[in-house]
């Protein structure tokens, strides 16, 4: 009989974000098979890291090696699970620990982790695949801005969002150019640098994906239609938007879409699930993010996409964790 592999669900984190990582790493708990892995969460808030046993009971884990010490047994990892959105491990930092420490992890690299949290240098990767990148202004804290110039060069309204950041947390959609610095402000609470960005009207779509080394799943397309005026974090997580898979458009847009996110995820060499979020305008399709730790909770959108597929989270993230195994030998 196979040994059963222990995985540590990484969960919590530093940012705004930490509550859905942990909402998102109890049903990812849930989800793994338990005739293959032990479950165990271990809950990331800056240098305190613990690993939480039954009864709720939090015990320190060590950062040496990454184990933990469970009734006088020590307990190392055979694969890292991230769940968490944001800093550290949406980033490329708890990558690269696990990098040093040669533990199996299941997104991609430091620098595909890096990159695409960057949504400023994410987007010059992209130029020449296909996508069109709505035009941007990039501003860091302190840095004096002409509110006038930036309306006249983007237009209005625009978008000021942090630049590494992530759940719409410090995103406003500005329709006249005084509320400009007042939403910069509110950026700049989330990240030292903010892009200000061009307005497209469009629907909202988006695709998730994973590619191990012998399967490939493109996702189906899901339409959002937010309740407000745009897919902010109320919109994502306290149900005011409607999820719609698979996307009522029409055959070819659906298969551009999707050809365009298996393309985004190798240029930018992606690896686990991620989900790639676009605008289909008047003037074409214009990509907004990748989300490379997308959410994990029952409702969200790319556990949607997969029922959809008619595959289940189960299957999916059996083959996510032998695909990091096997990345790492």
């Amino acid at each position: 009989m196979q040994k059963k592999l222990n995985i540590a669900i990484m969960a919590g984190g530093n940012s705004s974000e930490e509550n859905i990582s942990l909402m998102g790493a109890s049903q990812v708990e849930g989800w793994l098979d338990p005739g293959k892995y032990n479950p165990y969460k271990v809950l990331v808030k800056g240098t305190d890291w613990t690993c939480m046993v039954g009864n709720g009971v939090a015990v320190p884990v060590s950062k040496d090696d990454f184990s933990v010490s469970l009734n006088g047994v020590r307990v190392t990892f055979d694969c890292a699970l991230i769940v968490i959105h944001g800093n550290p491990g949406e980033n490329g930092l708890l990558q690269g620990y696990f990098e040093m420490l040669n533990i199996p992890y299941t997104t991609g690299g430091v620098l595909n982790e890096a990159i695409t949290f960057n949504k400023h240098f994410c987007k010059l990767l992209l130029t020449g695949t296909g996508v069109k990148l709505a035009r941007e202004v990039l501003v860091h804290r302190g840095e004096e801005i002409d509110v006038d110039a930036v309306a006249s060069k983007l237009g209005l309204p625009v978008f000021v969002k942090p630049n590494a950041s992530g759940s719409s947390y410090g995103v406003s959609k500005v329709k006249h150019p005084d509320e400009i610095l007042p939403a910069l402000n509110r950026a700049f609470s989330e990240d030292s640098t903010v892009i200000i960005e061009e307005f497209i009207a469009g629907r909202e779509l988006t695709c998730g994906a994973f590619k191990s080394f012998n399967r490939e799943f493109i996702l189906p397309v899901t339409e959002i239609v937010p309740e407000k005026e745009f897919f902010d974090y109320e919109a994502k997580y306290l149900n005011k938007s409607k999820e719609i898979t698979p996307a009522p458009i029409p055959e070819d847009l659906y298969g551009t879409i999707q050809g365009l996110t298996s393309k985004i995820y190798d240029v930018l060499e992606c690896r686990g699930i991620v989900r790639v979020d676009y605008i289909a305008g008047a003037n074409g399709i214009y990509f907004l993010e990748v989300n490379t730790v997308p959410g994990m909770s029952e409702a969200s959108i790319v556990p949607q996409q997969v029922r959809v597929m008619g595959e289940n989270m189960r299957d999916m993230l059996t083959l996510v964790i032998e695909d990091a195994l096997r990345r790492a030998k």
